[in-house]
Formats: structure tokens, sequence, C-alpha cells
């Protein structure tokens, strides 16, 4: 199969045939024939071997962003770009990274009897199911959360479940206090700095954070390395960083760290507030976690608060809590905070129409990883540098795209969205001409294909899939359409359900990669594609090329797929005639927002009046319903339909961006202040009405308002 797919793709673009079926209509094309040769041709290219060769390269070594084995992941992908013909570069800068030096954490019962020293380093049984071949690598770091601050701290601890706003409040209610306490909470629900966020405000000075069982261990199958879940010993790291405040470098909201920067552009490591911890944080695995959960006392945790740990979980405090069945808690973080060199690379390809060339077509992923990252991210790597093998076939057969390509290999995602981030910033000005972004990140953790995205390219995202065939058979979209209702527990981190779309559900976006930037802080049209599974080793050790040719793609064909689906979005994006938004969806789903906050607002009790935001909203869903009739027959020359399809999203951020975080500016989607990946839709009103602050919500719908008005008048006076 290989050598017939190397010969299909250097034969000359006109002496490709189409299958006997008809050429589809595909939205945003006057006539899909030519376009549907390009996308056989390209889709002929992407390998399963190669990509497994590019995984295997990837994820030899651990590879934390700034480590010089992170530095040979760029040149590797950078090599490639230049392969592939793209103009290519990397692009450091100098970004504020935590880095472990010493971590001990200790728990002890009443009378001094140490329960648990660690963390335990993370190891299975050599000799049992195969064991791991990568666990005892001397360059993985310890288990740690990036942005934590160093310090040395004692006290009770109380258990707080997941950690989410409403699990604080309850404990509130149950007369609780966690001032001056240790909260133990596990992973789930929400971001994990999130949890640090909260447990904070109520006047926690210290966060452990463990993956219980229940979540991605023994009780959802069996764990690695017989199955795919997070054994005893497996931790989850990860950044506590505030990303609801704002993303990238901590020290430069807004602006790009550039390795020149003066420190004088920087916000000092010792007056950072908005976006960094206060009090330490550190993961532990629930072999860890264990023996203080076992030894709690006080009350009885609510049920639904209950894990998979073979005893009864107690809070650590009500109840029967009294000095003889406490648990105290030591943590010892001693971390090394420091300006540190980053690597973005960068991959063009230049545009040849004149009018659109300047309107880029942004697509990338991350590279850094906290260990290995076989499926976070570097499956996703794998599949876009298939994706960039096809591009460059093409290019050796004299395709060259109307609008310019830029491919790009981000850093330190893992570490707060930082070199995506730290590049839009620095490109602000050209990607507001930008016509989409396109995102994997984990690109491949097992079988079952998901995406999110803006409405107006949710149905952009179906015509794609629906060309590139599954492994299981049929097209994507056939199987993604038969997998959508089958239970999954490991949806991705960043989906969410409020659509009124009655055809395959595409997700919201929140945040927690690296679309981030671009479409909640610019205005850049955003999608975000991956392939699901079992996943149970989320940020550990064990998320390594061993358990992915195990579990989750044991023959790369999955990432073959991902190459095709990633390269058609960006060829059709990159060729359309005329801009595939549908503002038609996008108009629905925003007046179903606004219909479902009025009615929460009713609950509340909150007198909210919602007349000039519905009629905005109204307006925009009609004048959404013309411009796709134009769209259909466009004219001539579609220059200026183009340029008003793409002011129009960038028309509904507000220039002085969301209460309490304005790095975030649209007024659509944002990451919920107190979840941190899911999306809160119009987010402004939503958390004023949540909160609950009248003033507040009343404030945002006017704002809300204004953008509306402005999209519309701009989408109304297209032609």
């Amino acid at each position: 199969m290989t050598r017939l797919r190397t010969v299909a793709c250097l034969l000359p673009l006109a002496a490709l045939t189409l299958a006997q079926s008809p050429t589809p209509q595909v939205f945003g094309y006057r006539d899909f024939a030519q376009q549907a040769k390009l996308d056989k041709a390209f889709m002929a290219v992407p390998d399963p071997a190669l990509a497994g060769q590019h995984l295997k390269t990837l994820t030899a070594a651990p590879h934390w962003a700034s480590s010089p084995e992170d530095y040979a992941t760029a040149v590797y992908v950078a090599d490639k770009f230049k392969a592939a013909g793209l103009e290519t570069e990397i692009v450091p800068f100098k970004v504020l990274l935590t880095k472990p030096v010493k971590i001990v954490i200790e728990a002890f019962d009443a009378t001094g009897n140490k329960l648990m020293s660690g963390p335990t380093p993370e190891h299975v049984d050599p000799n049992k199911f195969g064991g791991d071949p990568f666990q005892d690598d001397p360059r993985i770091l310890p288990a740690f959360n990036g942005s934590s601050p160093s310090g040395d701290v004692t006290a009770e601890v109380v258990y707080a479940n997941y950690g989410t706003l409403a699990d604080f409040q309850q404990l509130a209610k149950l007369g609780i206090s966690i001032k001056g306490k240790i909260v133990l909470v596990r992973y789930g629900e929400n971001f994990r700095g999130i949890k640090t966020y909260i447990a904070q405000q109520y006047g926690a000075i210290g966060v452990l954070i463990y993956s219980d069982p229940a979540d991605d261990g023994y009780f959802r199958g069996d764990m690695y390395p017989k199955g795919p879940y997070r054994p005893e010993t497996g931790v989850q790291r990860g950044s506590v960083q505030f990303l609801p405040i704002y993303p990238g470098d901590p020290t430069t909201p807004g602006i790009a760290s550039t390795p020149d920067l003066p420190d004088s552009k920087r916000i000092p490591a010792d007056k950072l507030q908005n976006n960094q911890p206060s009090i330490p944080t550190n993961p532990l695995s629930y072999h860890d976690a264990a023996p203080i959960l076992k030894a709690l006392g006080g009350a009885e945790s609510p049920r639904e608060w209950q894990g998979a740990l073979p005893f009864t979980y107690h809070l650590g405090a009500g109840g029967n809590h009294t000095e003889a069945n406490k648990v105290t808690v030591h943590m010892h973080l001693d971390e090394d905070i420091a300006l540190r060199t980053i690597w973005d690379v960068i991959g063009t390809i230049n545009g040849t129409d004149d009018s659109q060339k300047d309107n880029w077509v942004v697509a990338g992923n991350h590279r850094d990883a906290w260990v290995y990252g076989a499926v976070d991210p570097n499956s996703g790597t794998a599949a876009m540098l298939e994706t960039v093998h096809g591009l460059g076939q093409l290019l050796k057969q004299g395709w060259k795209p109307k609008r310019t390509i830029v491919i790009g290999s981000w850093d330190a995602e893992e570490e707060g969205l930082i070199g995506s981030t730290e590049w839009a910033e620095q490109h602000e000005k050209i990607l507001a001409h930008a016509v989409a972004y396109f995102n994997t990140d984990v690109g491949v953790a097992g079988p079952n294909f998901d995406a999110a995205a803006v409405p107006s390219l949710k149905q952009f995202v179906r015509e794609v899939t629906k060309e590139v065939p599954s492994p299981k058979g049929g097209t994507v979209y056939d199987q993604w359409k038969a997998d959508q209702n089958a239970p999954s527990p490991t949806r991705k981190r960043n989906r969410s359900s409020e659509s009124t779309d009655s055809d395959v559900r595409i997700g919201t976006l929140g945040s927690g990669s690296d679309y981030t930037p671009f479409i909640q802080h610019l205005g850049v049209p955003s999608t975000d594609i991956g392939s699901e599974g079992p996943y149970g080793v989320y940020h550990s050790v064990f998320d390594n090329y061993n358990w992915f040719t195990k579990f989750a793609d044991p023959t790369f064909v999955y990432e073959q797929q991902q190459a095709r689906v990633f390269g058609l979005e960006i060829l059709h994006m990159a060729d359309a005639d005329v801009l595939p938004y549908d503002y038609q969806l996008y108009g629905k789903e925003i007046v179903g927002y606004l219909e479902a906050a009025q009615k929460l607002a009713t609950t509340k009790g909150l007198s909210l009046d919602f007349t000039s935001a519905l009629a905005a909203a109204n307006r925009f869903a009609t004048a959404a319903t013309a411009i796709r009739a134009v769209q259909s027959a466009p004219p001539a020359n579609p220059t200026g339909l183009n340029e008003a399809l793409r002011n129009a999203e960038e028309a509904l951020l507000n220039p002085d961006g969301l209460p309490k975080r304005p790095w975030y500016k649209h007024t659509i989607y944002a990451p919920g202040e107190f979840t941190g990946y899911a999306a809160v839709v119009i987010p402004g009103v939503n958390e004023g009405i949540d909160a609950p602050d009248a003033p507040r919500a009343q404030a945002q719908l006017a704002a809300l308002t204004a953008a509306l008005n402005r999209s519309a008048a701009i989408l109304e006076a297209a032609k």
C-alpha cells in the first residue's frame, strides 16, 4: 500500500481522476472539481509508518519545555518542514518557567506516626505485562505542578472532592473552614489551576491534587501495563497557572516575550499576582494519597464525593473530628523559577493571490511534554508532520495556495499555552486578517474522532470529515456520527455540548490548548480536532511510545486519518473562493444562549433587561441568513465579501475584555473563571448572573449588544 500511495502522489494533478461518484457540492467553492483532485492527491501521501517513525523519534527522551531535549525536537520538526519545502524558522522566546529542585510530601497521624513519605516514583513491575521500558530515565523531572511557588508548610488536611467552587461552598455550608489548612482534592471536573485559585481565596495554605482510580484508574478498567488506565503510582503533572485570567508568559501579558525584551517591560516575578498561585501546589498518585485519605477523621464526605479507594472518605473536619484523629501534612517544595528560552518552529507557504495572501491560514500543535508525551502532544505532532509531508508533495507538483499557510509547532503549551500565546501576541496585527486557526493537541488517544469549533466552522469540519476514509470503514464523518452517543470516559478537556444544532455534535471551544489566543484574544475563527480513547496515563511517565503502541494506535492508521483531516482543513481554507463561514448557525446559537441566560437570571431572582441584547442577536441572525445566500452565489470578485465575513467575527470582540480578566476579549466564548477548561458562553453575562451581580451582568449585556450590532452591520453591508 505504501508503494501505491507513493506512485499516486507523484502523478501530475491533471492526471488524477475522481472516483465514480459525482463531485460533491462543498460550501465555499463555485466548482469543487479541481479541489477534489487536489484533495485526492494530498490524501494519498500521509503514511502510517512515517507517522510512527516521527512519534518514536519525538518521544525518545523526556522533553520538558526549555530543556536540551526539547530543543532537539524543535530541530527535528524544523528539518521536516524544510524538507517539505516550507520557509522555516525556529523562533525563541524568553519566558518564566518553574522547575522542581526538591519536593517532599509527608503525612503524619495525631501521634506523629508517619503515614506516607513521597512522592513515590512512578514505577510499574517490570516483570508483569511487559513492564515499561521508559520509566527509569534519569532525565525525568519529579512530578510537579508548573507555576507553583516554593513553600514549606505544615498543616491539617481537609478533603474537598474535586475542588470546584461548588465543593468549597459545600464545605462552608457544613461549617468546615479550610483557612490555614492544606486541601486534598482530586483531579477532574475543572482545570487544576482553578482548584488552587479557589482554595487560596478560601484561605488554604497548600494544595495536593491526586488522581482517584474512580476517574482514570482501576475503576475504569485494567491498569497499565495490562490495560490503558493509570497505575497506582501514576501522577498527573500540569500547570496551575490561573489560565482563565490570562495565558502565556506570566511576566508579559498582552506583549510578546522576545529574548531582547527589556526587563522594564516585564512584570517582576515578585509582583505577579493575577495569574500565578501564592500557595504551594503539588500532584500525588493515589498510592501516596490513599494513606492520607484513609486516616482522615471528621465527618463522612458527601456520598457523591466518594472515590474508588476501598474505604470511606472523610473530610478531615466536622462530625467526630478531634485532635486524636487529625492528619497533618508537611509540604516542602523548592522550585527554581526563572526566565528560560523556549522554541517555536514556524513553517510558511506563501499565498499567490495578492488580494488574499495576507489572509493567513494558521495551523498548529504543541511539541513540549511533561515527560515523553506520546499522546499529549506528539501524536498530534506526528500527524501534523504527515500533513506537512502531503503539502510538500503538492508543492513539488506545482500547487501553491491562494492564501498564505502558516504551520506552528508551539513550545511550552503545558506551562500555560506560552509558545502560541507569545507568537500570537507578536503577530497581532497580521493575525487580524487571518481567516482560521486549526489546532490539534491530543491528536490520537484512540479511535473515536472528536472536534470543537466556533459555530461558523462547524459545518466546515463536517464537510472535511465526509471526504476522509475511516480505518473502521466508511468516512470519518460516518463513524463520528455512529460513535457520538456511545459512552466515553475520556471526552476532551475542552468539550461542551452547548448547541442548538441537530447534526453531529461539535464541541464549544473553552481553553486548555493553543487555539485560545487566536479565538479568544484575537478573534480568529478556530477549530480543534482529535481522536479519543481510554487514555488513563495523561501527563504521566507512562504516556510514552510503549503505551501508545499497545493501546492507542498500534498500526498508526489513526495518525494517518488525523493527518488527512488536518490537511484538508488547511487546503480548503487556503483555496476556497468564498470563506466557508456559516453565520446562520452562529446566529441561532447566540439567540439560544441569550434565551437560556434570561431564564437563569429569572431563576436567580435578578431583574435584567434583555430586550436590546435579544434584538441585536436576532438582527445578527437575520443578517447571517442573508449573507449565506450571498455566499452561495458570490460576486465575480469576492474580495469585499471575504473581508466582511472575516471582520464579522472580529467585531464580536470587546476591546475592554471581560471583567477581572481583560486579556479575554471574545463576547461569545471564554474559559470559565471557575472552570478553566470548559467554555462559558456569553461569559460576561453568564458570570455576572452566576455571581450574582446584576449591575455587572447588565453592563455585560450592553457590551454584548454593541458587539452583535457591530457584527450584524458588517454582514448587512457585505455584497
